[in-house]
């Protein structure tokens, strides 16, 4: 070692994103590893499950009802009410109004809750217990960063999906060498289930 180089200063590793523990606060110190890890769920899991069991419900009541007429048997009590009240009532009638605001309500909440934000761009982390997760963006942040600081890269578009990062680079390098550098680089995130890598080049560069 050189005297020049014992006073150079040491350099910072490079940073990583960040991770979502359980409470849902952010930290950009890396756990250390451990197996485990699962895809965080998103709240409206729950209410999903709710909803497709009670039209799992109706319709298997519905079902065993018309199946029931078909081979000969009395329709039940309450799809023959249901049935004549459809017939009787007005659109105007209370109860009709009632059951259609009722219905524009349920459907206006199914609505929102199919565009709310998940949580799908978050990726767990094989840490601690299992819960911690980190961001997609910032997973893609680094493969960018890294891929920038190779030579004979111009530009590259990262994508990182639940199970697959696509890289997408600009310039003259070479994709496999690239790809290498990149996948030493996403081997640094302790993902908690297995990541596929893969780097594409620009058809303008072809």
């Amino acid at each position: 070692m050189t005297p020049d180089q014992a006073d150079d200063p040491p350099q910072d590793p490079p940073a990583r994103p960040p991770v979502q523990p359980a409470d849902g606060s952010l930290s950009s110190t890396p756990p250390e590893p451990a197996s485990g890890g699962h895809r965080p769920r998103s709240a409206r899991t729950g209410v999903t499950g709710l909803v497709v069991l009670a039209v799992l419900v109706v319709a298997a009541g519905l079902l065993w009802d018309v199946v029931a007429v078909r081979t000969g048997h009395q329709a039940r009590r309450w799809r023959a009410e249901a049935a004549h009240q459809v017939a009787v009532r007005e659109l105007s009638d209370t109860w009709v109004l009632v059951g259609a605001g009722a219905a524009v309500v349920v459907g206006a909440g199914l609505v929102w809750l199919a565009f709310a934000a998940g949580l799908r761009r978050w990726l767990p982390l094989g840490v601690g217990d299992g819960t911690a997760a980190v961001d997609r963006a910032g997973v893609a942040a680094v493969i960018r960063g890294r891929a920038h600081e190779l030579p004979e890269v111009t530009a590259a578009t990262v994508k990182v999906r639940q199970a697959r990062t696509t890289v997408t680079i600009r310039g003259t390098a070479d994709p496999a060498a690239v790809q290498r550098e990149l996948r030493e680089e996403l081997a640094q995130v302790p993902l908690a289930r297995p990541h596929r890598l893969d780097v594409r080049t620009h058809r303008a560069d072809r």
